[in-house]
């Protein structure tokens, strides 16, 4: 992870601007990074994007879309993000393959780092089997990690239990974006694969992201330093 890079990405994945221009605004000075998903993309589109942006111009932008389609489709879909944003961090499926992540990593801006979702957070074993990846959960993020790595991308999005393998797997220089982080004491929600902001760190994570403990808190802010201040 670069100096300058957010430890913390603060997901604020909401259907209302106003609401997700003000967490903005209180947050990302605290983090220095913000995370964009498909409910507000959907709902508000590029122009959602802009106008946060400009609550927090300094906050570095992890758009995560999850970009899976046809290689052609999906270096198109990355290239229209970065020519209208230049994002921290981009992501599209590791499972679309080598050719699809080797097209979307050519379309991306150069300051923009792309990275392929191994396995989504919210499925275990069992759901794994229904969806046709095998039930050993661990070797299938294993090797999309490989893969994504092989495709010359900048890292992957994964559950905080596939820290340590994949950083004897992948080397110390290739990104792991983490979520599922749950404080001491928070609901796990949807997220079957989670852990605690301290111990992914110390595991080997590049980078949390964290969004219901904080943004459901009554002062966001407080919230997110106090987890920044319990991990160092």
């Amino acid at each position: 992870m670069m100096a300058s890079d957010p430890l913390i990405f603060c997901a604020i994945d909401t259907a209302d601007l106003e609401h997700a221009c003000d967490l903005a605004k209180k947050i990302a000075p605290v983090t220095g990074g913000i995370k964009l998903g498909l409910e507000f993309f959907n709902k508000f589109g590029p122009a959602g994007i802009e106008t946060v942006l400009k609550t927090a111009p300094e906050a570095k932008l992890f758009i995560d879309l999850k970009y899976h389609d046809i290689p052609n489709t999906v270096a198109g879909a990355v290239r229209s993000m970065c020519s209208n944003f230049e994002p921290a961090y981009l992501n599209v499926h590791a499972s679309g393959g080598r050719e699809m992540m080797m097209a979307a990593k050519e379309a991306c801006g150069k300051n923009t780092k792309l990275l392929a979702v191994t396995i989504l957070t919210s499925l275990d074993a069992r759901a794994m089997e229904e969806v046709c990846f095998g039930s050993v959960l661990s070797e299938s993020v294993k090797k999309l990690a490989l893969l994504t790595q092989k495709s010359r991308l900048d890292g992957v999005v994964c559950s905080a239990h596939e820290i340590e393998t994949l950083r004897i797997s992948c080397g110390d220089d290739f990104a792991l974006m983490v979520p599922g982080i749950r404080p001491a004491g928070a609901a796990s929600g949807d997220q079957k694969r989670v852990m605690s902001p301290q111990d992914a760190v110390n595991a080997g994570a590049s980078h949390l992201v964290i969004g219901r403990p904080i943004t459901q808190a009554d002062d966001p802010a407080r919230a997110a330093r106090e987890i920044l201040e319990n991990i160092r």
